[in-house]
């Protein structure tokens, strides 16, 4: 991982190269681009910068600034950056200087850059394009009164025109989760109780805003609704037939019917889980079943979140672990869940997480011969103490518990075992 320390390589030759060939396909063109980029240069696609809001105690959102380090921005442009947030939306920004204002910003990204690369700019936009000046919309409790998706369609495609209107190439709507506990804080950003009426009206509002050029993006995937006595980031804790009948059928639907190209996991987890962190939501389900090809986005600090929230890394990086006995090396190295593609999965795609035990971990076998799961394929707990720790331990039956990680199965494999 040296190279992701590494200072920014030399700019690229004026030359033409294949991923400026516009005679070759897009895909072409990634693939020979990534081939060309260093390791840090893709992942600094995955990460953002909040340009418009201040640290003077006037932030827009909860942990606005708890996770950052002093921004040195001549530091990190020449390395690439993937999002810009909400240059319109963090403060009370006029339209035509906000404008002004994003496309220097790009100039700035474009030239620091090997590539070339700009910046996607994202915006909130629930009720109408979160911006000074902007039209205010209802809110979607009451597009779900209307029980009309064609207004709603409507509605999103003209506020899709005016993000882009403006440079604004993503949105972070609309909210698919069902509610039914009114104690949640966020209630009056779902559009109703009944799954079939918000997987209706949110694909209205996923088509409106995708004909404008807009990326919507479906939130939260999945339970954020459904967590322990209403509160915001609370564990979730929910049956299975609940979780496939109330929380799954509109992600579905919008996934399947509207074209979105975006979703967003949730800040939660399941049974102790993080959807962060779950190759079987997020690949599983969403790729490998409903077939969704596009990008899997983190809810602002979802991945922070692994550590300082959830506690199953012990670092910014997710944990590395190995046992000690030779039969297999198992390397628990960082990784996208949702491009992990080579896990087993044995859990029904859409069934919820069936974890037996409150401690946050997977058992993972050094052969076949341990048993790391019953016949049911639900986990147990290996005999002996409970780990009071998250950090990797030795385990009854030749194995070690590890902290759940992208690319872990935690339900049992053909060889009746759980495997990293």
């Amino acid at each position: 991982m040296t190279d992701t320390l590494s200072p920014a390589p030399s700019p690229v030759d004026a030359a033409p190269h294949a991923w400026q060939d516009t005679a070759r396909s897009p895909a072409e063109r990634v693939d020979t681009l990534l081939a060309a980029m260093t390791l840090r240069e893709k992942v600094a696609q995955l990460y953002g910068v909040w340009v418009g809001a201040s640290n003077d105690g006037g932030g827009v959102a909860p942990y606005q600034h708890d996770m950052e380090d002093v921004l040195d921005l001549d530091a990190l442009l020449p390395h690439g950056l993937g999002q810009l947030t909400r240059p319109f939306g963090s403060g009370p920004v006029d339209a035509a200087v906000g404008v002004v204002s994003l496309a220097r910003s790009q100039r700035r990204i474009v030239a620091a850059g090997r590539f070339g690369i700009p910046a996607l700019a994202h915006e909130e936009c629930l009720a109408g394009f979160t911006a000074w000046g902007a039209t205010a919309y209802p809110v979607p409790l009451a597009w779900g009164a209307t029980f009309d998706p064609g207004l709603v369609q409507e509605m999103s495609g003209r506020i899709g025109a005016s993000m882009r209107s403006v440079g604004v190439h993503q949105g972070l709507a609309p909210v698919l989760d069902v509610v039914r506990d009114a104690r949640w804080g966020r209630v009056e950003e779902t559009i109703g109780e009944d799954p079939i009426l918000v997987g209706t009206i949110a694909t209205a509002y996923v088509r409106g805003l995708e004909s404008a050029g807009i990326v919507a993006t479906l939130k939260h995937f999945i339970g954020y609704s459904a967590s322990k006595a209403g509160r915001n980031l609370a564990p979730v804790s929910i049956g299975s037939r609940e979780f496939n009948d109330v929380l799954v059928p509109p992600f579905e639907m919008a996934v399947r019917e509207s074209g979105v190209r975006s979703v967003m996991h949730a800040y939660t987890d399941i049974d102790g889980v993080p959807t962060a962190a779950d190759p079987t939501l997020l690949t599983g389900l969403l790729r490998d079943t409903w077939g969704f090809t596009g990008t899997v986005v983190a809810d602002y600090f979802g991945i922070a979140f692994l550590k300082t929230l959830h506690a199953i890394a012990e670092t910014w990086g997710m944990p590395r672990c190995r046992p000690s006995a030779p039969a297999s090396t198992l390397s628990c190295r960082p990784s996208r869940p949702s491009r992990n593609r080579s896990s087993p999965r044995s859990r029904p795609a859409g069934s919820r997480p069936t974890t037996s035990t409150a401690q946050p971990g997977v058992c993972c076998c050094r052969s076949s011969t341990s048993a790391c799961s019953t016949p049911t394929g639900r986990r147990s707990r290996p005999a002996g103490p409970r780990p009071t720790s998250p950090t990797s331990r030795p385990c009854a039956g030749g194995s070690i518990l590890i902290p759940p990680r992208a690319g872990a199965s935690r339900a049992g494999s053909p060889n009746n075992r759980l495997c990293c």
